[in-house]
């Protein structure tokens, strides 16, 4: 009974559909975290004494203070922004996939 269900759900134009936006989506999201992370460590590898400068004169905050806390922020973003979509859309083909094995 269980492998009819699982083959009912393979089998589903939602569930392709499901898989596809979502893996999609997550590409997406993973290659601009990475663009974001390696372009920081590039900045750090090859131009640290940019990044130490004082950000004005009589401050110890560097500019690599708040590109640091840029790259962490922008990880947190993209978070919010993969759940948002998993929450509207993904769940809404989630549940059309789930209707279709029931019925």
């Amino acid at each position: 009974m269980n492998q009819d269900i699982c083959q009912q759900i393979e089998d589903s134009a939602h569930f392709r559909e499901l898989v596809d936006k979502r893996q999609r989506f997550a590409a997406i999201l993973s290659v601009i975290m990475l663009i974001v992370y390696v372009g920081f460590i590039l900045l750090i590898a090859f131009a640290p004494g940019w990044l130490g400068t004082p950000l004005h004169a009589g401050t110890s905050v560097t500019r690599g203070i708040p590109i640091g806390i840029g790259v962490i922020v922008i990880s947190f973003l993209l978070t919010g922004v993969y759940v948002w979509r998993a929450n509207g859309e993904f769940d809404k083909l989630t549940k059309a996939v789930m209707r279709e094995v029931k019925a």
